[in-house]
């Protein structure tokens, strides 16, 4: 089975991403990227991308730049890959790598990578009839528990009326971040108070505070210890995410599980979280770590560094559902983000969207990823 094609789509939604004023649900990304590799098998696999698509589509589109095969580093991702056998994604993934890494090795290159990474082990699922948890090593779980994910609204009343929507759909578990939060430190605490209060006890509260906010790690001590009062599960994304050092600083001053990890890329990145960072919590993106192939690698290392590995999931449910086979993967699993926005793009790509039942997504069984991609949602918010 050889390559034949490697094809980034870049979708645009029909409304702006937005922070809602009111209990209201945002409608999630504006622009997503799409991957679809083929094969002389007639086998497809896929990959959603949260991404700056039309820079990522470049990396893939770009030509080939030179004959000789000791001097891949400024290739296209597509030239690398046709004619490949997809299924030694191991070779592939670093080939990859290699053949970018000029222009590469983080950021948007390696979000490419990640995302065709995704599609390959979609292929060899499909190929062998196998789900990707059973690739990836075994299935410790049939289903895992969904917390809903969603944006900080921007007053107490609008948070407990989100709250409130969130237990009616049966979820036992919200995470609120970004939005207006670090705008005003007693509005925080209000909101998070608020949160809790119609949450209860029996319910988890995740919090995430939003990097972009300029933090010291004293100050982030400062955030959590206020937050403290109200059990937060976890409190991710305190600091910049290349601040290893300062996060060591918090996650030693505090109680609370300290989280981040959805922007960092490859196990070299992740090694820094654990060993130099010091958090309890890696939040790998499929789409934007190095894809399955170093996902499978984060979660051995957090095994051995005794950290949690919940996957950052907040794009789609083609996303959700490859996060679904990691997180079975993993011998002890806490949640699976599911992401509440509304939109075409959210909640469409798939022809049968992921339901929850009982507070909880169940994996998927079917070969791959064991979703069905629906081409014609594609076509309809393709712009490139």
């Amino acid at each position: 089975m050889k390559i034949t094609g490697v094809e980034l789509s870049v979708l645009k939604s029909p409304g702006l991403y937005d922070q809602p004023q009111d209990s209201s649900e945002p409608l999630g990304p504006t622009y997503m990227g799409v991957v679809k590799v083929t094969t002389d098998a007639g086998i497809r696999g896929y990959s959603d991308m949260e991404t700056c698509a039309t820079v990522a589509k470049a990396c893939v589109d770009a030509p080939k730049w030179s004959q000789d095969e000791g001097m891949e580093c400024f290739d296209g991702l597509r030239s690398l890959l046709l004619g490949q056998n997809p299924l030694e994604v191991e070779r592939l993934w670093y080939r990859m790598y290699r053949g970018s890494i000029y222009y590469g090795r983080r950021g948007v290159a390696i979000q490419a990578i990640s995302a065709i990474d995704i599609a390959l082990w979609d292929i060899c699922g499909k190929f062998y009839g196998q789900p990707v948890h059973i690739l990836l090593g075994g299935k410790w779980r049939d289903r895992v528990r969904a917390y809903a994910s969603t944006l900080f609204r921007s007053t107490p009343a609008a948070m407990r009326e989100a709250v409130k929507a969130y237990v009616d759909q049966g979820f036992t578990a919200v995470k609120f971040g970004w939005g207006g939060f670090g705008a005003d430190r007693r509005r925080d605490v209000s909101l998070v108070e608020a949160a809790r209060r119609e949450l209860g006890d029996g319910r988890d509260l995740l919090v995430d505070t939003g990097w972009f906010v300029e933090r010291t790690p004293k100050e982030a001590i400062q955030v959590v210890k206020s937050l403290e009062p109200y059990a937060p599960f976890l409190v991710e994304e305190l600091l910049h995410p290349e601040d290893y050092d300062g996060y060591r600083r918090v996650a030693e001053a505090v109680d609370t599980r300290i989280a981040c990890g959805e922007q960092e890329a490859t196990e070299w990145g992740f090694q820094q979280l654990i060993e130099r960072g010091g958090v309890d919590v890696l939040q790998p993106d499929l789409t934007r770590c190095g894809g399955f192939t170093v996902a499978r690698k984060i979660v051995h290392m957090a095994e051995r560094a005794n950290r949690l590995v919940i996957p950052h999931s907040w794009s789609s449910d083609l996303l959700t559902a490859a996060s679904l086979h990691l997180t079975a993967f993993e011998r002890r699993a806490e949640f699976v983000e599911f992401s509440t926005s509304q939109g075409p793009l959210s909640r469409m790509l798939v022809k049968e969207p992921l339901r929850m039942v009982d507070g909880h997504l169940k994996v998927p069984e079917g070969p791959g990823l064991g979703v069905e991609v629906n081409d014609a949602v594609i076509e309809q918010y393709r712009i490139a």
